[in-house]
């Protein structure tokens, strides 16, 4: 999406429809979107995702200074090295995701990968997850952090679609919004099934997981 006027209320509608349906609350939470000029949208610092305006949403230049709308979140420089690390991030979203968030209470299935591939819809649409550890919000350490995980999928050929910051929430990024609110969407269902399961389901077995890399191209 590159038309400007048409990506701000993409991103008031996402923000909304993620609220409206519990997956961010209160003022947590923030979405950017990159412009085919360079410059970046991203929703105010403390701003409700429910009750967001097109024009009040910041827009920032490539260097990181605002030069319109409301201030930028906090958490600008966390979305920036998202896009500096993966040029095909469109969209980033953070949210504070409460099944995502008690499963790093609880513990994670492991610092790679926060919960096994249980379904064919995780490994096809989410991928690996792997831990951020606990930085405080608004930390510049944090970015740092995301980013080497970005640079460090890609190296390997399995492009990542999303972290999770821990006791913090999930970062996940796609080309545009409604895709990357897709990804967040998928990856808390799927925290909230593991947490309701007892006893834990086994994960999906090379075979099952072979077959998805064969029949979806599944990036696993």
């Amino acid at each position: 999406m590159t038309d400007e006027s048409a990506l701000r209320d993409e991103i008031c509608r996402v923000g909304r429809s993620l609220f409206e349906r519990g997956y961010v609350h209160a003022t947590a939470g923030n979405i950017s979107a990159r412009l085919a000029d360079g410059c970046f949208l991203i929703t105010p610092t403390d701003a409700c995702l429910g009750d967001l305006s097109p024009e009040r949403l910041a827009k920032v230049d490539a260097s990181g200074v605002q030069v319109s709308g409301d201030k930028a979140s906090k958490t600008l420089a966390l979305h920036r090295h998202v896009y500096d690390a993966d040029a095909a991030a469109g969209c980033v979203v953070h949210s504070h995701c409460t099944h995502l968030v008690a499963l790093t209470l609880q513990g994670v299935w492991s610092e790679a990968d926060i919960v096994p591939p249980i379904t064919p819809y995780f490994v096809m649409k989410v991928g690996h997850v792997p831990l951020v550890a606990y930085r405080r919000p608004g930390d510049s350490r944090a970015a740092q952090d995301v980013a080497a995980l970005v640079k460090g999928g890609l190296a390997r050929g399995l492009p990542l679609r999303a972290v999770m910051l821990d006791r913090l929430g999930p970062v996940v990024w796609q080309a545009g919004p409604a895709e990357a609110s897709a990804v967040l969407e998928e990856l808390e269902e799927t925290a909230r099934l593991w947490l309701l399961c007892s006893p834990r389901p086994a994960p999906l077995d090379d075979a099952q997981i072979e077959d998805l890399r064969t029949a979806f191209g599944a990036r696993w």
